[in-house]
């Protein structure tokens, strides 16, 4: 599952932990499937994995393969609730409201955690490093294996390096001429 999340500092005006917002592969296969979650206040892992058992949750109760587009809101008292849309055959739009509970979101980043928890505690980290530009927008992308692709395809670590999200830190600090070469000096400079 490749995933987006972002970070929203200084929202006190709702209890409202994160928001999920999935976007379907286009029928010309132009782009996969993207889960876009904007975690509000602090990023850390719990957080961000209640967010992702919100995605996991709601795509099981649903044909993804449709075009299916859903809005979640995650509370961390009431579980996720929010609806799902897509064109039937005849393309008409169909909605339809999901209600997700608290603890079958639980269950589930708990098993996320158990998963995928360094790299959910390594997101939220670089989510909350002081060291971001000022004004830009705190977002990172990454790739999820969960459940039977992660058992199916080999260690998720080694997933994640091929997609390269291990080392996304590095790549930002290159880009902004922050990498160092083995003598010490700036490579960018």
């Amino acid at each position: 599952m490749d995933v987006l999340v972002r970070l929203e500092d200084g929202r006190t005006d709702s209890t409202v932990l994160a928001h999920v917002n999935s976007l379907p592969v286009l029928p010309f296969g132009t782009r996969s499937r993207r889960e876009v979650v904007t975690l509000y206040g602090a990023a850390d892992a719990q957080a961000l994995a209640l967010a992702l058992a919100a995605t996991v949750e709601s795509g099981r109760l649903e044909n993804t393969d449709r075009g299916v587009v859903r809005q979640l809101g995650v509370w961390p008292d009431r579980g996720a609730h929010g609806d799902s849309a897509w064109r039937d055959d005849a393309g008409k739009l169909v909605t339809r409201d999901l209600d997700i509970p608290l603890t079958t979101l639980e269950l589930r980043a708990a098993e996320l955690l158990g998963e995928n928890g360094a790299t959910l505690r390594r997101v939220a980290a670089g989510l909350s490093m002081p060291d971001w530009p000022e004004g830009a927008e705190r977002a990172i992308s990454f790739t999820l294996v969960h459940g039977r692709l992660a058992r199916s395809s080999g260690s998720f670590a080694a997933v994640l390096d091929d997609a390269g999200a291990e080392h996304w830190l590095d790549t930002m600090r290159v880009a902004d001429g922050f990498a160092f070469d083995e003598e010490g000096d700036g490579i960018g400079t």
